[in-house]
């Protein structure tokens, strides 16, 4: 009986500095592009969250959306504090709503076209008539997967969109479709048995990868903002953190960079426009 009571004690007492924390400053939203699971995304930004909550002194909240069109469409509508995105989403964001782009990855970012191990597929061709996983109409890889089916004679393919990279290689073990789109990084995340009974029917040139803005309304404090990024590059957690998902660090981002990622982002603004219509 003590022994609960003094546990009841305890978390009451750490729970009043994060309700002192929340009452004192507003909520910091961190909106991250839905390249996998919700489940996935909240876990995998723990550390920048804790770690941005400590250095900023507000309280920190990881987002996401049902897909990459709603993610654009909230983002557009400045429903983030800050924002971590694929690079076309990026050109969009910095275009239309004048986010300040802050910093990307080291790791270079590609886009892989994959199908099962056992797939008699050897070109794009070969997939001509047939049905494709795709993660979003508006989802980087899956846009430079279909130019290169369409620039390589992948004609008539018909497009099942799905939430997730593991949804993707689900179906292609069920023999659902006869080839998927996907990150470089999230092919190499899928667990290994299931990265062992599928392969790379071609992957992309390096592209900008996932990209940190700043929502101007939070111009006053950006610079302690981006401090506090690139001093979460220097802790253990953050040390981690590149380590295990093969990021190499930050870096920031070159001339032109963005200014690439233009033709797809105008296919997103598309894709926004036919969804509103």
């Amino acid at each position: 009986m003590f022994l609960a009571f003094t546990r009841l004690l305890l978390s009451v007492a750490c729970f009043i500095p994060a309700l002192a924390l929340a009452q004192d400053a507003p909520l910091f939203r961190i909106g991250v592009a839905p390249h996998t699971s919700s489940r996935v995304i909240i876990e995998m930004y723990q550390p920048l969250r804790q770690h941005l909550q400590k250095t900023l002194g507000t309280p920190v909240a990881i987002v996401t959306a049902p897909d990459f069109t709603e993610f654009a469409r909230r983002a557009l509508n400045r429903e983030y504090e800050l924002v971590i995105t694929t690079g076309h989403q990026a050109e969009l964001l910095r275009a239309d709503a004048r986010y300040r782009p802050l910093l990307t990855y080291r790791a270079p970012f590609h886009a892989v076209v994959a199908v099962a191990a056992g797939s008699r597929a050897k070109s794009a061709r070969d997939l001509a008539g047939s049905t494709v996983a795709g993660l979003s109409p508006s989802s980087l890889v899956t846009l430079w997967g279909l130019r290169w089916m369409s620039e390589h004679g992948a004609a008539g393919v018909t497009v099942r969109y799905v939430s997730a990279a593991d949804s993707v290689a689900q179906l292609l073990l069920n023999g659902e479709v006869s080839a998927g789109t996907m990150s470089l990084a999230n092919f190499q995340g899928l667990a290994p048995e299931v990265r062992a009974r599928l392969r790379l029917l071609t992957d992309s040139p390096a592209m900008v990868g996932r990209v940190y803005l700043l929502n101007q309304a939070d111009a006053p404090r950006g610079a302690a903002i981006e401090r506090a990024l690139w001093s979460f590059a220097e802790t253990p957690a953050g040390v981690d953190y590149f380590a295990r998902y093969k990021l190499d660090g930050y870096r920031p981002l070159r001339s032109g960079e963005l200014d690439a990622m233009a033709p797809y982002a105008a296919e997103v603004r598309e894709q926004l426009t036919k969804s509103a219509l």
